[in-house]
């Protein structure tokens, strides 16, 4: 654990810079450039949001597995 505070604290400062590089070539575009910029950035989005939805819908679907194991009777021998 206490490897992975400064592994983030520099991970979160690099993607701050690429924020900014983004921003600035952004700004120097045209609207037609910087719509399809936008287009680009949605659709690099997807795949890291699917993968968390599936990740996020195994655990529910384990939870309510364990869940119901837990809620059955027990019939008396």
């Amino acid at each position: 654990m206490k490897r992975l505070l400064p592994i983030l604290t520099l991970a979160a400062a690099a993607a701050n810079a690429q924020c900014v590089m983004c921003f600035r070539t952004a700004a120097a575009q045209n609207m037609e450039r910087a719509r399809v910029m936008n287009i680009g950035i949605g659709i690099m989005l997807v795949p890291p949001v699917l993968i968390l939805a599936g990740f996020l819908y195994l655990a529910y679907r384990r939870n309510t597995a364990y869940a119901e194991k837990e809620t059955l009777p027990t019939r008396p021998p």
